[in-house]
């Protein structure tokens, strides 16, 4: 049976590394100097590996005859400037698409997810008369822009690796105390579509309105009739946000301007409420500028994130092992959430059972601890990492370990 339990020099590696990658974050896909770092680890395990998806790794771990599981942490940080006050903050920078150059943060742990699955993946080397079979260890870019999962997949990550029986994945988090795990049956996160809506006008003097076709006030009317798509579209059963995040328009106060520009984030859990939310707003903005006289918008998709969702039987069999590790009322069960992830594409894209579960960062005594995106976000380094180290090891023994 596999000993999920850390030597205080394990510990301190483990510290150590993830102190080392909070340092050193890298924007999504750009994470060649972290790929690097995992690369440098999985040689010193004696781990084979290889790249997939421009700056993901891959490592293959094999002990004898059994089950093939997935194991996946994501390895992206974010253009957030870092607020901390931590020892080892990050002073780190990276270039944005558009060529500016912004702060980097791992201001959503995934600094704790490879950290853990580096020191996992030693317990199983350390351990090999423990279990059989072959662990499949998927650092993963480009998280926060839902690109790596499908970079990887488009990479040919399965057609080099034997096919997984399912895959495995797990996410430091806020909502549950340090110490505890957080597990969803059936739709754990939400679909996410973020989408730029260009509205065109016709460009007047401010003292002539009669002469524009003013694109501020028209895309004013398309923002507040949106939002009644969740309020007066949907049955109140059937989450949904509608989120305008971004509004743009002019450059002086006294000319109306010849176009808007929006962007929306909309969160659903099934494709049938996703397709009914995504046609109502190209409705209504349609609508609203026939009424103003106005050309069709403009509509471009930013993103999309899939569905993430945990296998009822395969989800059950985790929770169950990991209560026998760390207790019933350390195990809890939670609501979906809101957030996306792009996990799901990985089991999803060979139809294998996907489980996914957040581990907590702070401690229960911190009653608004800072969430995930924030420049405070800094989880309590102990009981943190081991328990993402200990439920990571509990989760693949429940698939590969001997009795």
């Amino acid at each position: 049976m596999l000993d999920s339990r850390l030597s205080d020099d394990e510990r301190n590696a483990l510290h150590e590394t993830y102190e080392h990658l909070h340092r050193n974050p890298e924007l999504s896909m750009q994470e060649h100097r972290t790929a690097e770092f995992i690369e440098q680890r999985l040689d010193a395990l004696g781990i084979e590996h290889f790249r997939c998806g421009g700056t993901g790794v891959v490592g293959v771990m094999r002990n004898g005859e059994g089950p093939v599981i997935g194991f996946r942490a994501d390895t992206d940080g974010l253009p957030i400037q870092e607020a901390t006050g931590a020892a080892y903050s990050s002073t780190a920078t990276g270039t944005l698409p558009d060529g500016s150059t912004v702060p980097v943060m791992h201001g959503c742990g995934h600094d704790t997810h490879i950290a853990t699955a580096l020191a996992a993946a030693a317990l199983l080397r350390r351990q090999p008369e423990a279990w059989a079979g072959t662990v499949l260890w998927i650092f993963q870019p480009g998280e926060e822009t839902a690109a790596g999962a499908a970079a990887m997949v488009a990479d040919g990550l399965w057609d080099r690796v034997p096919k997984p029986e399912a895959v495995l994945g797990q996410h430091v988090f806020p909502s549950v105390p340090a110490g505890s795990i957080g597990l969803t049956t059936g739709s754990a996160m939400a679909m996410a579509d973020s989408l730029r809506i260009t509205v065109h006008g016709k460009q007047s003097h401010g003292s002539q309105p009669q002469d524009s076709i003013d694109p501020i006030v028209l895309g004013a009317h398309m923002v507040t009739r949106l939002q009644t798509i969740v309020s007066r579209e949907l049955p109140p059963q059937s989450p949904a946000v509608v989120t305008c995040g971004t509004f743009h328009a002019g450059l002086k106060e006294n000319i109306i301007p010849d176009r808007a520009e929006f962007t929306l984030n909309i969160r659903t859990l099934t494709e049938e409420v996703r397709e009914r939310v995504l046609s109502a707003i190209a409705r209504i903005v349609n609508a609203e500028a026939e009424a103003s006289g106005a050309p069709r918008p403009t509509v471009e998709e930013i993103y999309r994130f899939p569905r993430l969702y945990n296998d009822d039987e395969h989800a059950e069999q985790v929770r169950a092992a990991l209560q026998r590790e760390l207790g019933e009322d350390r195990v809890v069960s939670l609501p979906p959430a809101m957030g996306s992830e792009d996990f799901g594409t990985l089991p999803d894209s060979i139809g294998v059972p996907g489980v996914y579960w957040f581990f907590g960062g702070f401690s229960a005594e911190n009653e608004a601890p800072p969430v995930n995106h924030s420049p405070f976000f800094l989880p309590d380094p102990e009981p943190t990492l081991s328990t993402g180290v200990r439920a990571a090891v509990v989760a693949l023994g429940h698939y590969l370990g001997k009795a």
